[in-house]
C-alpha cells in the first residue's frame, strides 16, 4: 500500500494526526508524565509455592508428570527452565535476574493474577477464587496461547539436552476437554508445530553454543534475536485460538488481539525481557479482564497509564491494519541494527509519557533509519 518509505511514514502522521480522537489521544501523551514502576518488582503470584525441582513434581512409573492445566505446575515449568538456563546468562544480571526468559512467567502471573486463566464461559469453577483457583481453563484464549509459550520452549529444552543431568523422562498431561488443540511430546510438537519447535531448539542450541563466547553486548543482543524469533513463532498460536474470542467481551477480544499485534513491534526491538524491564513494562497493563462497556481511556478502575495502554495498543493494531501490514514491515526494517532497535525501545518505553516521542519519534525511526539500504525486507 505504500510506494515509499517516506509516503508511508506521510500516511502514518495523516491517519495518525488527522483523526477525530487525536486531541484526546495527544492529552493522554501530555498529561501521562514520570517514569512508570519502581525498583523491587514483585515475583509472580505464588511463586514460593512452585516447584523448583524435579523432586517437587508428582512421580508415576519413572516418569515426572506435569500437569499444566494447573497453574502451579505450568508456572514450574518456567522456573526449570529459568533455572537450567541460568549458567548461560550470568552475565545479563545478579540472581539469574538478567535472564531473557523472565518475560514467559511474568506474563503467566500477570495472566492469573487479573483473573484471565479462569473460564471465561462462567459454566464451572476452574479458576475462580470460589472454586478451583489454581485451575487453568482449556477455554480461556489466554490460557490456549500462553500453553504454546510453556510447553513448547519445555519440550524444546528437553530436545536440546538442556536437562540431560536429569535421567528421566517427561509426561504432560493433556486437559480434560479440546485435547487435539495442542501437543504433548517432542515428536508430538514437531508433527503438529513443527517451525516453532525449531525455532525454541534454535534458540537454546545458540544459549549453549555462546556460553564460550565474550560475554558483551553484542552475545546479548544475539541471545535476544534467537529469544524473540522463537517468541514470534509462538505467536501463530493467536490465529489458531480465534474461536475462543467468542468466550469473552468484545473490548477483552480486542485488547488481546491488538496486545498480540504491539508485541510483533516489541519483538523488533529485542526488548529485554529480563525481570525488572518486563516487570516495569507490565504495570501498565490492565489489573482486570475487561468487559461490555469498558471503553478505554474512560474506564475508571484503571489507572491513567493503563487507560492509555489501551489506546496505545488500539491505534498500533488500527494503523497497522490501515497500511495493509505496511507500518510493521517498515518497523522492522528500521529495526535491523542495534542503534535502531535501542531507538526503538526508547521510543517504546517514552511514547506514553512525553508528547515529542510522537510525530518526531515516529518520523525518525520510520524514515531516517530505515533509509540504511543494508537493511533486509522482512
Amino acid at each position: 500500500m505504500c510506494s515509499s518509505l517516506l509516503v508511508c511514514s506521510k500516511m502514518v502522521l495523516s491517519y495518525l494526526f488527522g483523526t477525530s480522537k487525536v486531541p484526546l489521544l495527544l492529552l493522554l501523551f501530555l498529561h501521562a508524565g514520570g517514569s512508570v514502576g519502581h525498583v523491587g518488582y514483585p515475583p509472580p503470584p505464588l511463586w514460593k509455592d512452585v516447584p523448583e525441582s524435579l523432586d517437587e513434581f508428582t512421580s508415576q512409573n519413572n516418569k515426572i508428570v506435569i500437569n499444566p492445566w494447573n497453574y502451579i505446575e505450568r508456572m514450574g515449568m518456567y522456573k526449570l527452565l529459568l533455572n537450567a538456563t541460568a549458567k548461560y546468562m550470568t552475565f545479563l544480571g545478579p540472581n539469574n535476574t538478567g535472564n531473557v526468559l523472565w518475560g514467559l512467567p511474568l506474563q503467566h502471573g500477570w495472566q492469573f493474577h487479573t483473573g484471565r486463566l479462569a473460564d471465561p464461559t462462567n459454566t464451572s469453577s476452574c479458576g475462580t477464587q470460589t472454586g478451583d483457583h489454581l485451575c487453568i481453563s482449556v477455554k480461556s484464549w489466554w490460557a490456549c496461547i500462553n500453553y504454546y509459550f510453556a510447553a513448547i520452549p519445555f519440550l524444546a529444552a528437553i530436545e536440546t539436552g538442556l536437562f540431560e543431568d536429569w535421567p528421566v523422562e517427561f509426561e504432560i498431561l493433556p486437559p480434560g476437554e479440546m485435547a487435539d488443540d495442542f501437543c504433548y511430546t517432542v515428536s508430538g510438537c514437531h508433527s503438529l508445530i513443527p517451525d516453532m519447535m525449531i525455532k525454541w531448539k534454535a534458540f537454546f542450541e545458540h544459549l549453549k553454543r555462546s556460553s564460550s563466547k565474550n560475554q558483551d553486548t553484542e552475545n546479548q543482543d544475539q541471545i535476544l534475536y534467537y529469544m524473540w524469533i522463537a517468541h514470534r513463532a509462538s505467536i501463530v498460536a493467536v490465529p489458531k485460538f480465534s474461536e475462543r474470542l467468542k468466550y469473552i467481551s468484545g473490548p477483552e477480544a480486542s485488547f488481546g488481539v491488538n496486545w498480540a499485534n504491539t508485541v510483533e513491534f516489541i519483538a523488533a526491538t529485542h526488548f529485554h525481557t529480563n525481570y525488572e524491564e518486563t516487570s516495569r513494562f507490565q504495570t501498565r497493563l490492565p489489573r482486570r479482564v475487561l468487559v461490555d462497556g469498558d471503553n478505554a481511556p474512560y474506564i475508571e478502575d484503571l489507572s491513567a497509564e493503563e487507560n492509555h495502554t489501551l489506546v496505545i495498543f488500539y491505534w498500533i493494531q488500527r494503523i497497522n491494519t490501515f497500511l495493509g501490514g505496511g507500518l510493521l514491515k517498515l518497523w522492522r526494517r528500521a529495526m535491523c541494527t542495534e542503534p535502531g532497535r535501542a531507538k526503538g525501545r526508547h521510543l517504546l518505553e517514552n511514547m506514553a509519557m512525553n508528547l515529542k516521542f510522537v510525530p518526531s519519534g515516529i518520523y525518525y525511526v520510520m524514515v531516517q533509519l530505515s533509509r540504511n539500504q543494508a537493511c533486509p525486507d522482512h
